[in-house]
């Protein structure tokens, strides 16, 4: 059985907020229920880099969310600098071998994992033919293939919709990360979000953490809405235990 502690440090809370105020406010009104937070594009234009070392220093766990792209020189160099604030992970765009290859030789020795975003969550087939991708290609086959890059290259893991998880777990096996966004309770709104599942659902499909921004930031209270979001983790990963020991 798992503990509220393994559940909560399953719980990425998104600090998808304009200011670092706010981030920080958030980051307050969840106390303990969350203990590791992702800082992204937004906030990072903001002075989020700061926020990302602060909470590293303090103990908690930053998820550096970045995507970057770029030549492998870029790449590697812009890695390099990540690796030096202490962040527990950071994304890639899972596009190119070369640039993943760079990731991995820009990390160096830190301890900071490397996570690939195969295909965004916002994102259907009719957006990857937008795209150029080959017809007939499913947000499902892009992901599993861009995985089975970011594993050859000597990523930690991958950014991937719960939809996803399942097929991921069984082609890398138990050790591989994975991440998942577009996460929503059932009946709650979508938002720009395509691809999504419930927490719980999730967990049992192979997904290791998952990463919640408005149905927790825009909560009434967050700190219950964290709290929910856990309980669902440990539900989730209940099943997962369940579905292990059955084929046992």
């Amino acid at each position: 059985m798992q503990t509220d502690d393994d559940a909560r440090a399953r719980l990425i809370v998104a600090l998808d907020v304009p200011k670092v105020e706010e981030a920080r406010a958030l980051i307050g009104r969840i106390g303990d229920e969350a203990a590791f937070y992702k800082i992204g594009l937004e906030l990072v234009m903001a002075g989020g880099l700061d926020l990302a070392r602060e909470l590293a220093a303090a103990g908690r766990s930053v998820f550096l969310d970045m995507k970057f792209l770029d030549i492998g020189n870029t790449v590697e160099r812009a890695v390099a600098s990540a690796a030096e604030l202490g962040v527990a992970c950071l994304t890639i765009h899972g596009h190119d071998a070369k640039s993943l290859k760079a990731a991995v030789t820009g990390r160096g020795n830190s301890p900071m994992k490397l996570l690939a975003v195969t295909v965004l969550t916002s994102l259907t087939a009719e957006d990857l033919a937008e795209q150029g991708i080959a017809a007939g290609t499913t947000p499902a086959d892009l992901v599993l293939k861009r995985a089975h890059m970011a594993e050859a290259a000597g990523f930690d893991g991958v950014i991937a919709s719960g939809q996803e998880a399942a097929c991921i777990r069984a082609a890398v096996g138990p050790d591989f990360l994975i991440v998942t966004p577009g996460i929503r309770l059932a009946g709650a709104s979508l938002g720009d979000q395509e691809r999504v599942m419930t927490p719980d659902h999730a967990l049992a499909a192979g997904a290791d953490y998952i990463v919640v921004g408005r149905p927790i930031a825009q909560a009434d209270d967050p700190a219950v809405a964290a709290r929910t979001f856990v309980r669902y983790i440990e539900a989730g990963l209940s099943e997962r235990q369940s579905k292990t020991r059955s084929k046992d």
